[in-house]
């Protein structure tokens, strides 16, 4: 098992910066992804950016060179951080954690609550 929790997020103007962060405990030397999603109210859920183990990060065409993720690794959890910078109305969503793990024959994804990201004028 393994348990997410997600913090930041809120409002900000445009053009402003947030940064979320999502810890990661339990069995965290099984996660080989984490990801930032992102839902908005109609709209599906969408991959915002994810990382693996190694460091290698992508992001979604809309928010390449404005986001960046990054990943910590300390003994006992694991810490996906989510910084957003010019930010746009457009990125208002719910933000989502999910990290990945390998299980014996196969994979477990695991999903934080979400955290609200607000951006208004």
């Amino acid at each position: 098992q393994v348990r997410l929790v997600e913090s930041g997020g809120g409002s900000v103007q445009p053009g402003g910066s947030l940064r979320l962060d999502c810890a990661a405990s339990g069995k965290i030397n099984n996660i080989y992804n984490m990801a930032w999603y992102r839902q908005s109210p109609g709209n599906q859920r969408e991959l915002v950016a994810d990382i693996t183990r190694g460091g290698s990060a992508k992001y979604a065409d809309a928010v390449r060179g404005r986001f960046n993720i990054t990943r910590d690794n300390a003994k006992n959890t694991v810490t996906v951080s989510l910084q957003m910078n010019s930010l746009r109305p457009g990125d208002s969503a719910v933000y989502y954690c999910r990290c990945l793990t390998r299980v014996l024959g196969g994979e477990l994804d695991y999903w934080g609550q979400g955290t609200q990201v607000t951006v208004s004028s």
